[in-house]
């Protein structure tokens, strides 16, 4: 919208230069007559569009008269024309407070203002935005410009009313690039991706490097692969919790399919898979990029300026299906998306955070940051983020700790007489904290047997959430390790499956510390007598009758028994030992039977189950604490 208004006002300027009324001049002139010769020498060079010779003309003009504003004002809006910026507010400043305010100036008044609300002089372009649209008369630059008079409103505000952070610079080990931007760290902080350019010129290779942190500092970066960056750009990259999924902007590649798409790389050990377009459902033939992963790698936030958004760049959200494939993207509609400009999307570890840019909402001008929390019905109302990480200028690519406690972006520092673009790091005030704190969980999975590392799946189900799956990741088969990611307050089922093993099942519940999990997991092979504790039964004090948040475990064990149609399984009751022998014997036979009810119900067939009550008789731990006590009280599966 502003890139069209900006160019209805050179084109009006054009026309309006190419006509010799003396209606369209603004009031003055000047009393020295060469100053005078010189500036209609320079109107007769406009009306043959010969802009340079009419500049130094003007540029004479103002040499023998320097309260000339008509020269001053005519050079400025050719300086806007040829793109010299700088040079336009330069004379317009010089120029228009030297002539009475009339309505023959309103298109420059209106110049005048954005350029001053660009470079931040809220005040001056709050002067020249009232005065236009006390004399303009095209309707939307006076909706733009009331649009405006609210911007700067806002952001003097914001500057009275700052938000107190104090970035530092991550040091010159990883500042060491001529450009550095775009930060994003796995979930437990020690891995740092990020975007840089050898040196700070547009055309300088853009390539992806990861930094490690060790003994709590940053090492050397080094390029994250050889086969992912190229002589071609790689940029605006994501990462998922666990470091092993990474999506990345390419353009102009040999099977891209418009300017700029989005590849995605695997990790196993230390070697990444060559990238692959992720292909039509995802890429289009307009701009897609700028990828931000959710904590498993399976969904991913992006901007694109494709057709059926809500204005020239939205945001859009893509879903990883069952068969691995990714799904069509879907618009994130007008809560989030405006007319204007949407970019740079991170979604908070949690997920129940976006933070983006845009300059479609209120704000200080150019892109500024927003956060915009998750309700039940969708995204929320998005919230600037503020003075002084939000300037005049264009902010974005920000990234929040999945703990809340540290925040990283690019941003301005000085390096002498050099103002450099590196990456910063801050202690996240509280008004920028995600609406959830999160933590995660790391562990290996190995078999039981051989000890040996399991390329497992590991998937994540809230439990208060008639269970949704949360997240799911697969265990790298080098190393067996894993990492997810937990909010504070949830409760959640654990489940492990690796091909030709038993199910385990894990309880966890994340309570209001961020201290990270350890989680080891340990597969039985599908053998006779291996046996896995289904650990997310939950059933009334001294009831059979399984809870509703049992559903996800049974239903999980449906799969399991539906995928090795072959087996025979004992499903065992157990308890603590609180209260008579006899009452504990009858009420784990009676839960074991309930367990198997609900399979055969399900389809499971009854032949394939022997329902078994054990009791008191075989305790896991001894019973000396109600936490022994709890792991007592237990479903256990055998295979038979």
């Amino acid at each position: 919208m502003l890139r069209f208004l900006r160019l209805c006002l050179l084109l009006l300027f054009v026309v309006g230069a190419a006509l010799p009324t003396v209606a369209q001049k603004p009031a003055g002139g000047s009393a020295n007559n060469k100053a005078q010769k010189a500036y209609e020498e320079g109107m007769r060079h406009v009306q043959a569009r010969n802009f340079e010779k009419a500049l130094e003309a003007f540029g004479e003009a103002v040499k023998r008269d320097t309260a000339f504003g008509e020269a001053y004002v005519q050079a400025a809006g050719l300086y806007r024309i040829l793109q010299k910026q700088e040079e336009a507010y330069q004379f317009y400043q010089r120029g228009l407070p030297k002539l009475p305010v009339q309505p023959q100036l309103a298109n420059d008044y209106f110049n005048f203002a954005e350029l001053s609300f660009e470079r931040g002089q809220y005040a001056q372009a709050a002067v020249f935005y009232q005065n236009f649209l006390k004399h303009g008369k095209n309707a939307r630059l006076a909706q733009h410009a009331n649009k405006q008079l609210k911007n700067v409103e806002f952001a003097q505000k914001a500057m009275q009313q700052p938000v107190a952070f104090t970035p530092q610079p991550l040091g010159t080990t990883v500042n060491k690039f001529g450009l550095q931007y775009s930060p994003v760290l796995t979930a437990d902080q020690r891995a740092l991706l990020f975007t840089a350019r050898q040196g700070s010129g547009p055309l300088d290779d853009e390539n992806l490097y990861l930094a490690v942190r060790q003994g709590g500092e940053w090492q050397e970066p080094v390029s994250v692969s050889d086969v992912i960056n190229s002589d071609l750009n790689e940029g605006a990259a994501s990462l998922s919790g666990d470091g092993r999924v990474l999506v990345f902007t390419s353009c102009n590649r040999l099977d891209s399919y418009g300017s700029c798409d989005l590849y995605i790389s695997y990790r196993e050990g230390n070697e990444w898979s060559k990238p692959l377009n992720m292909g039509r459902n995802v890429n289009t033939t307009a701009w897609d990029s700028q990828p931000s992963l959710s904590a498993d790698g399976r969904t991913i936030y992006f901007a694109s300026n494709r057709k059926g958004g809500q204005g020239g760049e939205d945001l859009w959200m893509t879903r990883q299906q069952e068969d691995g494939t990714w799904s069509i993207p879907v618009n994130l509609g007008p809560n989030v998306n405006t007319a204007g400009r949407e970019n740079s999307p991170f979604l908070h570890a949690s997920g129940n955070t976006l933070y983006f840019a845009t300059d479609g909402l209120q704000g200080m001008g150019g892109l500024d940051l927003f956060k915009v929390d998750r309700q039940k019905e969708g995204w929320g109302q998005p919230v600037n983020m503020g003075y002084p990480l939000n300037t005049h200028r264009d902010e974005s690519s920000i990234f929040i700790s999945a703990d809340n406690k540290t925040g990283y972006y690019a941003g301005q520092t000085q390096a002498g007489s050099n103002i450099e673009v590196a990456l910063l790091q801050f202690e996240v005030p509280e008004v920028w904290k995600g609406k959830t704190i999160s933590s995660f969980a790391q562990g290996k999975v190995f078999d039981a047997v051989t000890k040996k590392p399991l390329k497992a799946t590991v998937q994540v189900y809230d439990l208060d959430s008639a269970g949704v799956i949360t997240q799911q990741v697969t265990s790298d088969k080098s190393t067996g390790e894993y990492t997810i990611v937990v909010n504070q307050g949830q409760r959640y089922a654990l489940y492990v499956t690796a091909p030709d093993h038993v199910l385990e099942s894990r309880h966890l519940s994340a309570g209001s510390t961020t201290a990270p999990l350890a989680l080891d997991f340990y597969l039985q092979p599908l053998s006779k007598g291996a046996k896995a504790v289904l650990s997310n039964l939950f059933f009334d004090t001294g009831k059979a009758t399984l809870r509703p948040e049992s559903r996800t475990e049974l239903d999980k064990l449906f799969q399991f028994l539906k995928a090795n149609p072959k087996i025979k399984v004992e499903i065992a009751g157990h308890t603590d030992n609180v209260g008579q022998a006899a009452a504990n014997q009858t009420l784990s036979e009676a839960r074991a039977k309930a367990v198997v009810a609900y399979l055969v119900s399900k389809g499971a067939p009854a032949s394939i189950f022997q329902a078994k009550g054990y009791g008191q008789t075989q305790p896991a731990a001894p019973n000396t604490s109600e936490e022994n006590r709890q792991l007592n009280r237990r479903i256990e599966l055998k295979i038979l």
